[in-house]
């Protein structure tokens, strides 16, 4: 996603969703890539993490979230989950 886009798509990086600023965003294909260090794995942390993510549905966003660690060791899978949720529907 260095240049911004996966699947033709448009990414956005650090985007303002209501009072939370999302790690990327893409509009066209309406979701949200939060990418997770260790502070979103304590109690507290996964609590606030829950509360943001029922907003962002509550919008009609899909969210996914990746460790920092999935980034690091598996860029391959995660970039293919992605290219999954960002193929443009086929024209009617």
């Amino acid at each position: 996603m260095r240049r911004k886009q996966l699947n033709g798509q448009i990414f956005y990086r650090q985007k303002n969703i209501g009072n939370y600023i999302v790690d990327f965003y893409c509009h066209a294909a309406k979701l949200v890539i939060e990418l997770d260090g260790g502070q979103h794995y304590s109690a507290d942390g996964r609590a606030k993490d829950e509360i943001r993510d029922k907003f962002m549905i509550d919008l009609g966003l899909k969210v996914f979230r990746f460790s920092d660690l999935d980034v690091l060791k598996n860029m391959d899978g995660v970039l293919s989950v992605l290219y999954k949720h960002t193929i443009p529907p086929a024209p009617l």
